[in-house]
Order: C-alpha cells, then sequence, then structure tokens
C-alpha cells in the first residue's frame, strides 16, 4: 500500500506593494512575508525604506514617470496598492491630491495589467462613489470604476472606514477620532465602525489566498469574515 501523500505546491507568488509606507502597507509587507507562498515582495516607495529580509526589493521611484513605474511592474502576480494622501499633505492642491489617489492606482492597475498581472487589490474608503459631492470619496469612486473597467481577473476592493493603529507621521484630529470613535462604534451601522489597519491588512492576503475571481467589495463585516473572524472590533 502507497504512503505516498500529496500538499498543496509551494507557489511562489511575486507580490507589489504600492503605499507601503503607509498604516495598512506596512502590515501588509510584515503579513506577506510571513506567507510561504510568496517568494518575492517589491516595495514601490517615494522614499527611500530599509527592509531585512532579502525576499524584499524596495524600488524608489517617481510614479509620474510612466516609463519607470510600467517597468517595476511588469512582473507582478499580485499587486496591493494602499496608497493615499491627506488634504494637509498637498497643501489644499487638489491637483496634487488626484494625482496621488487617483493617477497612481489606475496607471499601477493599468501598467499590471498589461503585463499579465491577474489580480489587483485596491485600498479604498467606505462610502467610495464617482457621484459624490465630497471630493475625496468622488476620486476613490472614480479611481474604482476605472480599474474595474479593465477587466482583471481578480479586482479586490476594501473599503474601511477610520482606520485603528499607530501611524508614523501625527495627525491630531485622527489620532483623537482614534480614541473617540471606538467608545460609540457600537452605535453605528456596521460599515462606518472604525477598523484596525491590521485587519484590513489581513483581509488583503486572506482574500487573494482564496483565489476569488471577478470583482469583490469588502467592507467592515466582510473584511473580518475573510480572515476567519466575525468580530474585527478592537
Amino acid at each position: 500500500m502507497s504512503t505516498e501523500t500529496h500538499s498543496e505546491p509551494i507557489q511562489h507568488k511575486r507580490a507589489t506593494i504600492i503605499g507601503a509606507t503607509g498604516l495598512i502597507g506596512g502590515h501588509l509587507t510584515r503579513l506577506l512575508l510571513e506567507d510561504s507562498s510568496y517568494d518575492r515582495v517589491k516595495l514601490l516607495v517615494r522614499r527611500p525604506l530599509s527592509w531585512s529580509d532579502e525576499r524584499v526589493t524596495v524600488s524608489v521611484i517617481d510614479f509620474e514617470d510612466e516609463e519607470a513605474f510600467r517597468r517595476e511592474l511588469s512582473d507582478s502576480d499580485v499587486v496591493f496598492c494602499a496608497v493615499g494622501t491627506t488634504t494637509r499633505k498637498v497643501g489644499g492642491n487638489r491637483t496634487l491630491y488626484r494625482k496621488v489617489d487617483v493617477d497612481i492606482p489606475v496607471n499601477a492597475a493599468r501598467f499590471a495589467l498589461e503585463s499579465g498581472c491577474k489580480q489587483f487589490v485596491l485600498v479604498s474608503s467606505v462610502g467610495a462613489d464617482s457621484g459624490s459631492k465630497s471630493f475625496y470619496l468622488r476620486l476613490k469612486g472614480e479611481a474604482e470604476d476605472t480599474i474595474k473597467a479593465m477587466g482583471f481577473d481578480t479586482f479586490i476592493i476594501m473599503r474601511p472606514s477610520l482606520l485603528l493603529g499607530d501611524r508614523a507621521e501625527s495627525r491630531p484630529a485622527e489620532k483623537v477620532a482614534q480614541w473617540v470613535m471606538p467608545l460609540v462604534s457600537f452605535l453605528m451601522p456596521g460599515r462606518l465602525k472604525p477598523i484596525p489597519a491590521e485587519t484590513v491588512a489581513k483581509a488583503m492576503v486572506a482574500a487573494v489566498g482564496r483565489k476569488l475571481k471577478g470583482v469583490h467589495l469588502l467592507h467592515y463585516k466582510e473584511m473580518g469574515r475573510m480572515w476567519g473572524c466575525e468580530d474585527v472590533g478592537m
């Protein structure tokens, strides 16, 4: 009688993260390095970043340099885009805001698809709507709609509300909200509940691991269920 056993082969996937210096991106990088199915994680960043793991490649690029951007996305099995900015960071300049929240994710998706990448994961926002009166939500909706129309085999959209976690940068108003919102979150509809950034990152990795097909929108509850936790709270 044969005692041969069969196990799932290691996939050796190549992931690219845009926004690795952010709150979600940092957790996402760590989680991918803990997953044996990834043998290379590329970080596309606007400023230098150090990682000691030999599987990590850090590429500092100008995202407006389309040739460089296209080149860096030429060998990805999955692209995770968690990039974003704030009004304060861009000095209130809406053109610069659009370049970060729309142009970077849309170009990333376009270049990735051109190179044969079949999976794209985008961090958007609860309430994203290209027809919204809110400038921020309108940008998020425009990015979603444009990428959705590209026809990826798998397009996963994360729509968190307020993110909980410690940022490297100072955001006083957000810090106050992080203290207050959990106290009243039980009064909020599910989609509006604040969520730990690490939970969002876990859901991103889990969603890709499930080999989902088509377009998937993940809000508060769906993100928790994706990695097996019904209560994703504090």
